[in-house]
């Protein structure tokens, strides 16, 4: 897929650029007289609830784990302002909603519950055994 019409995300997924939304605002913080006057802070809007670019599961794992970022319509929200170029910003910007969906899509390994071996258990014996026996030999005759 080309990266000037989709945000790869994962190899099997792409964000179409249709669905992105991106607002230029001003900056805060320091840089003197070039933030007062110039938009370079980018707020990319994603549309998770009508985006055809994820199943219906994966949009369902999406709204558990971004619940936080989500706000009242539905929309992904991502900020960044970390350089002083809008189009350093758009590309940061697009590299941290991939991150963010990336990682939330990400499905962790069932634990598997297991038990020690019988060596093991012997091990944990003999040397609790062999600690207390230490132990008491130190141990002068209190009579």
């Amino acid at each position: 897929m080309d990266e000037t019409t989709h945000l790869s995300v994962t190899p099997s997924l792409a964000i179409p650029r249709t669905e992105l939304q991106y607002r230029a605002t001003r900056s805060g913080g320091p840089g003197g007289q070039h933030v007062n006057t110039s938009s370079t802070r980018i707020e990319l809007l994603w549309d998770l609830g009508s985006s055809r670019a994820v199943s219906e599961e994966e949009r369902e794992r999406l709204r558990a784990r971004l619940a936080a970022r989500l706000d009242a319509s539905g929309m992904v929200r991502v900020v960044a302002s970390d350089h002083r170029s809008q189009a350093q910003n758009r590309a940061a910007a697009d590299a941290r909603l991939a991150a963010l969906v990336r990682q939330s899509l990400h499905v962790p390994k069932k634990r598997r519950a297991t038990k020690p071996t019988r060596a093991s258990k012997e091990k944990r014996l003999s040397e609790k055994k062999r600690r207390s026996e230490r132990k008491r030999d130190r141990r002068g005759d209190l009579d």
